[in-house]
């Protein structure tokens, strides 16, 4: 036993690389400043939190009961293929970078379609995987952008979204994955926002999504032999309307879809040709409908509504127009639904607090549930990590905003310090899926976490959604503020040590209430956030732009700019008296690096501790294990010097 410990312990640290000194080492591709030496030690208690691993549904295999799925052995997320629930996880690829995807054609099994980029730059390339001699053919031009491949349902084609032609705006190309050279433009589009829903049963037309914002898009008919394109959803009107998904039924005479249209929320639909009348199917249901999928016999759809940021999974009858019943699944997050051709299966991933995510099936004729993954845990007792409490509080201007606290394990005592992390997006909402890493600080440091959703979040309604848009920007910034009064109304929370952490948008609101409530916090840890609008839209790439000056207002108007110079956290940086950590990829393509550089570069000016990590070989957030090892251990350092102390 002593010698299989030993065995372990050495497993264990073997991720992570030492000096002779006994310090943790930076890989090449990370450039540190600041940043104290990280005594190897603290890898004895950290470095099993960094062993979770978490596996997702891909795709079906439409001949057999098998599945790709998505999930991390060494470096990078790979493809493997699961052949029974909790079979062995058979490795397909072996890239240096993570596999964005892959998808089977819906007839054969002889290959699939995967998806990949090049350190994070999210130019996606696919590739035909051969199956049978693990040849990888490339499909598009290896250097623009392809993403949303859709197969045709005879498989012998796929439609995508490309930025092939100008570099911002995304036309739509069609290929068979079997004739590279087969690859055309099939219509120009203006836009950033278009990409490929479904093919209809016939093969003729291609239904296809114009996305403007997140609070505004269209649907459309394209012809596959013209290239003509069709509007089904009408433009025009002091209200903006929302689609997502959509799927061609089976005799091809409507398409389903998920739209907030005349609702708060966005309901499932279904939408007449001949007519473009909408008919709602889900309006009992005061949540919003976050994705779904039709069977292949059309008779049955398979939806998973938001509620209060959990999944819950529903089956939709299409010839009664009536919900089925649906078998007990655990509780959690649900993602990923997908039907299997048999119609029986019913694919789906699901993540919980003390559970990372995984694959799971339901049988429609048996009821029964059954995991295909297993995802290790690092050697924890997971059994053990706490749920989220759902909280709620009073803003400033009276309305009730809500988040998930995570308390730490009652042994320990006395006011507790706390972490505040705040999503991305802005669009985007914190849901109590699987904690990970967080989970050291809540059982190691007894330090509670509190994941607010602020306004703009989604999940809450159109209304709550747009209430951050442009100038309006300011309004959740106070809702961290009225959040920080919430906790020092909780006699187990220790309102003097707090700190504010986030990711993308959410790093650029660490930013903003690390210079707005300075003196409220001890210390923020911004990773791959903007620091001054106005920069960010000039410098992300061309395909985002006009995308997200809808969001947060059109720096070339010359009011809206001003206002945006007047709030940015670059501009304000002499109110940052508190320890900084600064986290960034050299490759990001939303928020570029020179972002944070500026940002560090002007609060060094002010005398106050800086961290700065950059890794040169990702983007948009650290994919690379040994990359997210060395961050998350800097900043379990950055918190025990600055907010424990």
């Amino acid at each position: 036993m002593k010698v299989f410990l030993r065995l372990v312990a050495v497993f264990l640290l073997s991720s992570v690389a030492f000096s002779q000194s006994d310090e943790i080492v930076p890989n090449e591709n990370l450039v540190t400043e600041g940043i104290p030496n990280i005594p190897s030690s603290l890898a004895e208690t950290v470095d099993r939190y960094n062993n979770f691993r978490g596996a997702s549904l891909d795709s079906w295999d439409p001949v057999k009961r098998e599945m790709l799925i998505s999930t991390r052995f060494a470096d990078t997320s790979q493809i493997h293929l699961v052949k029974m629930p909790g079979g062995a996880r058979t490795q397909l690829t072996f890239y240096a970078d993570r596999v964005a995807g892959a998808q089977y054609s819906p007839t054969k099994d002889d290959s699939f379609v995967l998806s990949k980029d090049i350190g994070g730059g999210e130019f996606f390339q696919f590739y035909r995987y051969d199956v049978a001699t693990g040849d990888v053919t490339l499909l598009t031009d290896g250097k623009s952008r392809n993403t949303n491949p859709a197969w045709s349902y005879t498989g012998d084609k796929i439609a995508y979204g490309s930025t092939r032609r100008t570099g911002n705006d995304v036309d739509l190309y069609v290929v068979n994955p079997t004739q590279p050279k087969s690859d055309h433009l099939l219509v120009q589009l203006q836009g950033g926002g278009w990409s490929p829903l479904d093919w209809s049963p016939d093969g003729q037309k291609i239904l296809a999504l114009e996305g403007i914002s997140v609070n505004e898009s269209y649907v459309w008919l394209i012809d596959v032999s013209s290239g003509e394109k069709t509007l089904l959803t009408p433009k025009g009107g002091n209200v903006k309307i929302a689609y997502s998904g959509g799927r061609f039924s089976k005799d091809g005479k409507g398409i389903y879809v998920a739209t907030d249209k005349d609702s708060e929320f966005q309901r499932l639909a279904y939408i007449d040709l001949a007519t473009k009348q909408h008919t709602y199917l889900t309006s009992n249901i005061p949540w919003d409908v976050d994705e779904f999928d039709l069977s292949y016999d059309g008779r049955t759809i398979a939806f998973v509504t938001n509620e209060d940021g959990f999944g819950v999974l529903h089956l939709f009858d299409t010839r009664t127009r009536k919900e089925k019943p649906v078998p007990n699944v655990p509780k959690g997050v649900i993602s990923g639904v997908s039907w299997h051709k048999n119609n029986r299966d019913l694919g789906f991933n699901i993540s919980s607090a003390r559970s990372s995510s995984d694959a799971y099936s339901l049988d429609l004729q048996s009821g029964k549930v059954e995991r295909w993954t297993f995802s290790e845990t690092g050697g924890l007792n997971t059994a053990s990590f706490p749920e989220p409490e759902l909280i709620h509080w009073k803003s400033w201007d009276g309305r009730a905003i809500s988040g998930f606290l995570y308390r730490p394990p009652k042994n320990y005592t006395g006011k507790r310090p706390v972490i505040i992390n705040i999503h991305g997006g802005p669009e985007g909402q914190f849901r109590p899926s699987f904690a990970g890493r967080w989970n050291y600080y809540l059982d190691e440091l007894g330090i509670a976490m509190i994941a607010p959703n602020v306004r703009g979040s989604s999940g809450y309604g159109k209304t709550f959604l747009a209430l951050d848009n442009g100038f309006l920007r300011e309004g959740s910034y106070q809702d961290i503020n009225t959040l920080l009064d919430w906790i020092q109304t909780q006699p187990d929370l220790d309102s003097n040590r707090v700190l504010i952490t986030g990711g993308s948008y959410g790093g650029f609101m660490t930013l903003a209430v690390a210079t707005n409530y300075n003196d409220r916090i001890c210390c923020s840890v911004d990773v791959v956030g903007p620091s001054n609008l106005v920069t960010f839209l000039e410098h992300t790439s061309g395909y985002r732009q006009d995308l997200r000056r809808v969001e947060y207002g059109d720096e070339r108007d010359p009011k809206m700019r001003e206002f945006l110079e007047r709030i940015a956290p670059a501009n304000n940086a002499k109110n940052i008296t508190k320890p900084l950590f600064v986290i960034a990829g050299k490759n990001d393509p939303r928020v570029p690096v020179s972002e944070s550089q500026q940002m560090v570069n002007i609060v060094r000016q002010n005398g106050t501790p800086v961290w700065w990590l950059m890794a040169k070989d990702e983007g948009h957030g650290f994919a690379k294990k040994k990359n997210q090892d060395y961050q998350f251990d800097a900043t379990v350092m950055f918190v025990k010097e600055y907010l424990l102390k």
